[in-house]
């Protein structure tokens, strides 16, 4: 009796899962599944959701209108920059706080994490003079600089828990081994956090390349990513919602492949290192 309500539990979880994550990923599903409708079909009502005359012309449009590697490129750039960058100074910060703690650490920490609560717009208009005054304004750099700092408290807090998990014995260790501050963080404490420093790096990746409110502010082309190329095409004569879905779903295709390939590797690592 207790094997079969086991058994009950482990279907309706699973269940329950894979209802959950569709429900989750249908917006995305329906947005591939309009950029591949005419304009009148993708307005219909009621909606069509698979008998429609599948068309290729929203691509073909928005590849005509629009520089869209361009937009890739300045994507890349400003969502790896600002996450390399981010991890750079969080791994120090993070190491500090978990395994040489002040009676302030807590303090700081939630001092980080509050900074999150503050709207963006209450320090849009310091920031904007301010990057009109070192003139950063429509360059990656500033978006880089900009984006570390919004995603700074998140990457320390989830690298300041891998870390706390790791006993800090080991560090002792290599310590009395001779091991250097350097040799310590670099060659004992990052290889032990390389799946906490992953999963760290995917996901402000994903918030760095979904950011929407300062690309929109503080770039007007040069620098201007993927989210100003999907915005480009809301325009005053309304939306044109059959090419708006192909723009969302070139902008969201590289982004989603990296999440398919990291999931797939840091399993891969994790399977090797426990059998290892």
């Amino acid at each position: 009796m207790a094997r079969a309500v086991t058994q009950q539990r482990k279907i309706i979880n699973t269940a329950a899962a894979w209802g959950i994550g569709l429900l989750i990923f249908f917006p995305i599903l329906w947005t591939i599944l309009t950029s591949f409708k005419t304009e009148a079909q993708a307005i219909a009502d009621p909606p069509i959701f698979l008998g429609f005359d599948w068309t290729l012309e929203n691509y073909s449009v928005v590849m005509e209108r629009s520089n869209y590697a361009r937009f890739l490129w300045n994507s890349i750039i400003i969502a790896g920059g600002s996450t390399v960058l981010g991890i750079i100074i969080a791994v120090p910060a993070a190491w500090s706080m978990a395994f040489v703690p002040s009676k302030r650490t807590k303090d700081i920490l939630m001092w980080m994490l509050s900074t999150k609560m503050l709207p963006a717009v209450g320090v849009l208009y310091p920031i904007y003079l301010l990057f009109i005054q070192l003139g950063l304004l429509d360059t990656k750099l500033g978006l880089v600089i900009v984006l570390m700092l919004i995603n700074l408290p998140i990457i320390v807090w989830m690298l300041y828990t891998y870390f706390k998990e790791i006993p800090g014995e080991i560090l002792e260790a290599a310590r009395m081994d001779g091991a250097t501050l350097k040799d310590e963080v670099l060659y004992v404490l990052t290889p032990m956090a390389i799946p906490g420093i992953a999963s760290t790096l995917l996901l402000n990746v994903i918030l760095a390349w979904n950011e929407a409110f300062w690309t929109l502010n503080l770039t007007a082309a040069k620098a201007a990513p993927l989210t100003a190329f999907i915005a480009s095409y809301s325009s005053p004569e309304g939306l044109f919602y059959a090419k708006l879905s192909a723009a969302s779903t070139m902008a969201i295709a590289p982004i989603l492949i990296l999440g398919w390939f990291s999931q797939k590797q840091l399993v891969s690592g994790l399977t090797f290192g426990a059998v290892k």
